[in-house]
């Protein structure tokens, strides 16, 4: 205990008085500097890509289900009613319901777009679909005269039309006639806009009455497939093989974890490569840290002479110059932990830094502070600091008593 609080003692001496030579203090404060900034840059970078991530699946998952059922024959469920019925008895189900899934071609005029239609139950969609919602309601598919209709924001700006306004559906399975196949034709009314924050969704997705779906695409009683919505997201894919088990064959499941599978495996190794290419930051400060060490052995020539005289061991010069660099490594990834939460708590908070929403799907800079990103970048930082001790450290037990004090 008293050698660990004499090597302690002397490192803390040797950081804060640095004798004459006023360069080797500066030398300290760039170190220190240097794992600050790169603390605190790696983890505004992770909570950056955090928070574009944690914003991505919101926005999907906004839009999307967290499971879907289908029949493996392509025709369609017939008794719902009795899937779903079979899928809220799984444990982890909050929400199951059928919808029906159609291409078909809106027009507004001489505007004509193809979109994807969705038959939905209004009643049973819950909040995420009615939160956003920027004109009208969800309720108003099924209230007023005809059917309603919900287009996405870029959607209504390309058919150039308003809530209360008609337009009118055209579907590829047209009706056999006297004249030859006639494509299948039916007007909506529009009864909301809705923005999920995606362009690919706001641009080529509309909402529909469940059974007005149904009539239009010529399914009858049969429905596309059932959406789920779990109380776990994380757990979604432990949810489908339930499921998947409850219902056994001809259904199928699939999860948004396997529907995104590639767009998140391409934001975690993003992650991942920014992680290493910012950690380089630490390592130059790492550098600082062996320069700075390096001088003060060559600056300590005779303490450590004086030192090694006494008796002190080579274990205990390498613990004085290791405390000295721990320590730097220490007060420079706090401050950076500190900075870096600093700066995440704020932009969460007040959103300063704003986007272009046209360009980058986002209005403001995500960000999102977690715990294990702090946990990984201190942990880095603390690694590197004291790998770059060793070697100053080394050589300073190695000096040799009778060499440093022969000319004193």
């Amino acid at each position: 205990m008293n050698r660990f609080s004499l090597e302690w003692f002397i490192g803390l001496r040797y950081l804060t008085r640095q004798g004459r030579r006023s360069f080797l203090s500066v030398l300290s404060w760039i170190a220190i500097v240097g794992v600050t900034i790169g603390v605190m840059v790696l983890i505004w970078v992770l909570e950056v890509m955090s928070g574009f991530q944690d914003d991505l699946r919101d926005k999907i998952l906004g839009t999307t289900a967290h499971i879907l059922v289908f029949e493996s024959s392509g025709r369609g469920i017939e008794n719902s009613a009795d899937v779903v019925r079979k899928i809220r008895e799984v444990d982890g189900v909050k929400v199951a319901a059928p919808f029906v899934l159609q291409q078909v071609m809106l027009s507004s005029g001489s505007t004509a777009v193809g979109v994807v239609l969705r038959g939905v139950e209004p009643s049973l969609e819950g909040s995420e679909l009615a939160r956003r919602i920027r004109e009208g309601s969800l309720e108003a598919l099924s209230q007023g005269p005809g059917a309603g209709v919900l287009l996405g924001r870029e959607l209504a700006r390309n058919l150039g039309v308003l809530p209360g306004e008609m337009i009118t559906a055209i579907s590829p399975q047209g009706a056999m006639t006297a004249v030859g196949m006639v494509p299948k034709m039916r007007p909506f009314r529009v009864a909301g806009v809705f923005e999920a924050g995606l362009y690919e969704y706001d641009a080529a997705l509309a909402y529909v009455p469940l059974q007005a779906a149904q009539e239009f695409v010529g399914l009858g009683n049969r429905v596309t497939g059932i959406e789920v919505r779990v109380r776990d997201v994380e757990r979604a894919r432990i949810v489908a093989r339930a499921i998947q088990g409850r219902l056994g064959s001809p259904y199928w499941t699939r999860d948004w974890m396997e529907m995104n599978r590639n767009l998140f495996s391409a934001l975690r190794l993003e992650k991942t490569v920014m992680f290493i290419i910012t950690v380089l930051i630490v390592l130059v400060a790492a550098f600082a840290i062996i320069s700075h060490l390096i001088m003060l052995v060559i600056e300590k020539r005779k303490e450590i002479g004086v030192l090694r005289a006494m008796g002190a061991s080579t274990r205990s010069i390498m613990a004085i110059f290791m405390v000295e660099g721990v320590i730097i490594g220490l007060a420079g990834t706090g401050l950076g932990c500190l900075l870096g939460y600093l700066g995440g708590f704020i932009q969460t908070t007040y959103q300063i830094i704003k986007l272009p929403g046209d360009v980058y799907l986002l209005s403001t800079l995500p960000m999102k502070v977690r715990l294990l990103d702090f946990v990984l970048v201190a942990g880095a930082a603390l690694i590197i600091t004291f790998l770059a001790t060793l070697y100053p450290s080394r050589q300073a037990a190695r000096l040799n008593p009778v060499e440093a004090l022969r000319y004193e």
